[in-house]
């Protein structure tokens, strides 16, 4: 006799939705950040096991754990597990918010543009190189293309074996899928925004 289908309810049809959105993101969100399970799990307090399921859709996390989540993103419960479809259509990033602060350190500050908390297939930053300060990076997944403005400064693009010297109000765009770096060589700050495009 096969076994009868359990009938969902309409509060479970939502929790359901609420545990997969949340999986998604809190995947993507560290992925943002390039943190392994094992990193989260130490900023959070939560167990890595534990994480993994969530992230697998796999598990219903109790608030408070959900909340420990959140807090280890600098993100409010309700920006961490708030469904897309439910979201304002305007959403603002404001210039005072640490949580879009994603690097920052002697030769570089790195601001996030775009929303944490989204899935997304584009993503948008502001860099501020020091003199002589540089931003080197691995090769991102096939496809990736990279396009940079230059706010103010001078900089010198390199993407694979190709270099371009780039001033202010110049924009370029380049393979991301192969090792690229941004390098100030001027003698002062160079402000950029970059825009990553994911295919």
């Amino acid at each position: 006799m096969p076994a009868r289908k359990t009938r969902q309810t309409p509060a479970s049809s939502t929790a359901d939705a609420i545990n997969e959105d949340l999986g998604r993101r809190v995947k993507k969100l560290r992925g943002d950040r390039g943190w392994s399970l094992e990193e989260l799990a130490a900023a959070s307090g939560v167990s890595r096991s534990m994480l993994s399921e969530i992230e697998r859709e796999r598990a219903n996390p109790t608030l408070s754990v959900t909340y420990r989540i959140a807090r280890a993103f600098d993100l409010s419960l309700q920006d961490l597990i708030e469904s897309a479809d439910s979201a304002s259509a305007i959403q603002t990033i404001r210039a005072t918010e640490r949580a879009q602060i994603f690097r920052k350190d002697k030769q570089c500050r790195i601001r996030t543009l775009s929303p944490l908390n989204l899935e997304k297939d584009a993503e948008f930053y502001q860099l501020r190189l020091a003199p002589n300060g540089a931003l080197r990076s691995q090769p991102h997944v096939d496809g990736t293309r990279e396009f940079l403005t230059v706010e103010e400064g001078v900089v010198e693009l390199h993407s694979g074996n190709s270099s371009e010297t780039l001033a202010k109000g110049d924009s370029a765009t380049y393979r991301a899928d192969v090792s690229h770096a941004i390098v100030n060589t001027g003698r002062r700050e160079a402000v950029l925004f970059l825009v990553v495009i994911y295919r």
